[in-house]
């Protein structure tokens, strides 16, 4: 056994084209640290919706240019099975570690394949790929990314000409294509041959960016902006100054790239600390808002002042950002479909309909939210907005702080706040407030255990709430394919429980609605479902063993 790891470490460090990672895998094989060889060769990164993401490192369970040499070519395999033989693929990437070497090698890998390939000119957000896709009639596209995973990952991302993420069959086929790759060295890669793109495509990007504005709305909203270490900053700050917003306060600590990501655990709006820097800048600047960008700028994150809270400043939840993103919309008159993720707020739901617009409800993932028909407006509770459907298929991260900022600039001349319009929203639908029981884990059959557990014992009660419906979605559902998790329905209250599909956790989405009668009802309400999620939190996490 352990001369087998020996002998299939060797054969891959023989092919490694990388001298970084063939250090680092023939000191792993002079000491003879068979614990670590066995977890780099347990198998290979698998290949889903998601792309590949992982820790970056020397072998077949980590990313490095191997991994994405043999993905690449798989691609370009799968796209000339597809008849797209001399087609364009588009690529960009981030700022993390190694992300350019992988976009530079998956270029030469089509470039030797056959296709065309256009290589975005610098880091730069995710949003702008997505956009450049149809903009030059690609073929395909791919993005080099980890999004907010920390500072040791790294990910691959792919699109098809559509702009719009991989879903299955899709998925299956590319990764069957990879599987069938054989030695690297068959793998053809030239020194050049492909095209690193100019500015145009970022200017038309750019330009596009104005249309997601009402035409002489107020652009009076003052910001702090943090880039959480990544490549937003110079395309967000170009979006404002064309807009005609007040230049954002930036966070300077975070406002430049940096892989290491130095201020933060993990580069994500959503954890703990990540914004500690941007409200300690708004306590000086005194802003009406601030926004915040995950490191490849698809996601927005808001905060607002908010003088109950310590430190006078709240982060708003994903979905309370949605809901108001989806109430500006109506109000401007907006027409076509509002969609969103099963795991995000039924609040959205109860807007389309009193609005007299469409409404469709998708799996986890942009790649399902992006596809609906007729498409408006679509978001995710982990901060994600589709708000231009027509230029980026995809959550952006850029048009949505526009959006954000143009309705806190309409609310600031009536004299209003983000807040006043959420209470609005809570006396017109009922009061929806959502959190979410979030594990990480460092072993992966905690999850399917927890899971396990909870289809052979479903709860039957979750904060003394009854649970009226347990659906098992594995099985799909009359609208929704299959997939793995479980939905549950109580009296006033949702859960949805799944695996997450690029972290190694769990994560469990919790909804309450609490009927609010009149404004002075509200706080009585809050409390009421701050009570009940706190209840359900406890006991779910009691009925699934973590």
């Amino acid at each position: 056994m352990q001369h087998d790891l020996i002998a299939q470490a060797r054969t891959w460090l023989a092919e490694d084209p990388d001298p970084e990672t063939r250090d680092e895998l023939g000191a792993l094989i002079e000491a003879g640290d068979t614990d670590e060889l066995a977890a780099r060769f347990a198998g290979t990164l698998q290949f889903g919706t998601a792309g590949l993401r992982g820790e970056l490192g020397a072998g077949p369970m980590r990313m490095n240019r191997s991994v994405v040499i043999r993905a690449a070519a798989g691609l370009a395999a799968y796209l000339q099975a597809q008849g797209q033989d001399g087609g364009l693929v588009v690529i960009g990437y981030d700022a993390r570690y190694k992300s350019e070497d992988f976009a530079r090698d998956t270029a030469a890998v089509m470039t030797g394949a056959g296709l065309r390939a256009a290589v975005l000119p610098r880091p730069l957000p995710t949003p702008v790929l997505a956009y450049a896709i149809r903009h030059l009639g690609a073929v395909a596209g791919v993005e080099v990314t980890a999004s907010h995973n920390p500072p040791r990952d790294n990910g691959y991302k792919v699109y098809l000409g559509d702009g719009s993420q991989i879903v299955p069959p899709a998925d299956g086929e590319i990764a069957a294509a990879i599987a069938a790759v054989g030695p690297l060295a068959d793998v053809v890669r030239p020194e050049d041959g492909w095209e690193t793109l100019g500015e145009e495509v970022l200017e038309a990007y750019l330009a596009r960016t104005d249309a997601v504005l009402a035409p002489g709305s107020p652009r009076t909203a003052r910001t702090v902006y943090t880039a959480m270490h990544g490549v937003g900053t110079s395309v967000l700050t170009a979006a404002f100054e064309r807009a005609g917003f007040p230049a954002p306060v930036l966070v300077t600590e975070q406002a430049e790239p940096d892989p290491a990501f130095p201020t933060v655990a993990f580069p994500n709006p959503e954890e703990p600390g990540a914004m500690d820097l941007a409200f300690a800048t708004a306590r000086r600047a005194a802003p009406d808002l601030i926004v915040a960008n995950d490191p490849d700028a698809d996601r927005c994150a808001v905060a607002v002042p908010d003088t109950s809270v310590e430190g006078g400043w709240r982060m708003l939840r994903g979905d309370e950002v949605g809901a108001l993103l989806a109430a500006h919309l109506v109000e401007r008159g907006v027409s076509g479909v509002f969609a969103e993720s099963i795991v995000s707020s039924s609040l959205l739901g109860r807007i389309a309909e009193k609005a007299g617009l469409g409404y469709e409800e998708t799996l986890t993932g942009f790649k399902w939210i992006a596809r609906v028909d007729g498409l408006r407006y679509g978001y995710e509770e982990a901060l994600g907005y589709c708000v231009d459907p027509g230029g980026v298929r995809d959550k952006d991260g850029i048009t949505a702080a526009l959006l954000v900022v143009e309705l806190a600039s309409v609310l600031k001349e009536q004299g209003r706040t983000l807040l006043d319009l959420l209470d609005d929203l809570a006396l017109a639908h009922g009061l929806h407030a959502t959190d979410q029981l979030s594990v990480r884990v460092e072993d992966l059959t905690v999850i399917a255990d927890a899971m396990a557990r909870l289809r052979e014992q479903p709860p039957t009660a979750l904060a003394g709430l009854a649970v009226t419906s347990a659906e098992d979605l594995s099985r799909g559902t009359a609208s929704l394919p299959p997939t793995d998790g479980l939905r549950y329905q109580l009296e006033g209250a949702r859960v949805i429980v799944r695996p997450s599909g690029t972290e190694p956790k769990l994560k469990c989405y919790l909804e309450v609605v609490v009927p609010v009668a009149d404004a002075a009802s509200l706080p009585a309400a809050r409390a009421r479902s701050a009570e009940l999620l706190a209840g359900i939190k406890r006991d779910l996490a009691a009925a699934a063993g973590i």
